[in-house]
C-alpha cells in the first residue's frame, strides 16, 4: 500500500509540474508576443492575469479538443509534410479568442501565424528539454 502512495503521489507531483512548466511558457509566449506586435491583443490588466487565464484556456483547449482536429487533419498535415500542424495552434487561438472574448484579439495576418509557429516551438522546447528529461527522472 505504501508502494502505491508513493507512486500516486509522484504521478501527481508530475502533473502539477507540467501543468506549471506548460502555464509559464504559455504566458511568456503570449505576453512577449503582445508587447511585439500591435494587432495581437492581451488584457495586461491586474498583473497578467488574463495572460495566465488565456493559457489555462490553450492548455485545456490542447489537451481535449487538439487530439481531436490533429486526427481529422492529419491527411493534410502529413501531405504538407507537418507544415500544417501550426494551422491547428491557429484554430486554438482563435477558439481562446472567442472564448476570451474582449480580454484577447488575435487577427489573421502575420501575427496569428507567427504566435501559432511561436506556440508550436514552444511546445517543442518544453516537451523535449524540460517535461520529458523531469519524467524519466521522476520514474527511475
Amino acid at each position: 500500500m505504501n508502494e502505491q502512495m508513493k507512486s500516486s503521489r509522484k504521478r501527481k507531483m508530475k502533473m502539477w509540474t507540467e501543468w506549471w512548466i506548460h502555464m509559464l511558457g504559455y504566458s511568456l509566449v503570449l505576453i512577449l508576443t503582445s508587447k511585439l506586435f500591435k494587432d495581437f491583443i492581451i488584457d495586461l490588466s491586474y498583473c497578467g492575469v488574463y495572460a495566465l487565464l488565456l493559457s489555462v484556456v490553450i492548455y485545456i483547449l490542447n489537451k481535449t479538443i487538439k487530439p481531436i482536429i490533429f486526427y481529422l487533419t492529419l491527411p493534410l498535415t502529413g501531405l504538407t509534410l507537418g507544415l500544417f500542424y501550426f494551422v491547428i495552434n491557429l484554430i486554438i487561438l482563435k477558439i481562446a479568442d472567442w472564448i476570451l472574448l474582449g480580454h484577447f484579439n488575435i487577427g489573421l495576418g502575420i501575427t496569428s501565424i507567427f504566435m501559432a509557429i511561436s506556440i508550436s516551438m514552444m511546445n517543442f522546447l518544453l516537451e523535449g528539454l524540460m517535461i520529458k528529461p523531469m519524467i524519466r527522472r521522476v520514474e527511475q
